[in-house]
């Protein structure tokens, strides 16, 4: 139960922080932490004691495997984020180039008719 509620704790600081940060990059690396969250919330789900990993020549565990699926799941999502992370830095450092500021106020501001 202690874990439940410290990977909500984990998601809900990235969410706020991407709502109330100013800071481009500050908002960036909040959805890094919110996708953490995520991430570790499934893998609590999806643990469970007394499974096995499923390799083969390994015959004494009577079929109590560990489902594959859900690692692999995991290890897309880590990749996905990672990648999406690394495109919303490009365009913050060329946001960075463009303007002279960080803050999404002022950047609208610039922008705005």
């Amino acid at each position: 139960m202690l874990l439940e509620a410290f990977t909500l704790a984990t998601i809900l600081c990235g969410f706020f922080a991407i709502i109330f940060k100013q800071n481009l990059v500050m908002k960036v690396f909040a959805m890094d932490v919110m996708s953490t969250g995520v991430i570790a919330y499934y893998v609590l789900i999806a643990a469970r004691g007394g499974l096995f990993t499923p390799i083969s020549g390994n015959a004494t565990n009577n079929g109590t495997y560990a489902d594959p699926v859900p690692q692999s799941v995991i290890l897309t999502a880590i990749v996905i984020g990672f990648s999406i992370q690394a495109l919303m830095l490009v365009g913050a450092m060329k946001l960075a180039k463009d303007s002279p500021t960080l803050n999404t106020r002022e950047i609208e501001k610039e922008n705005s008719p």
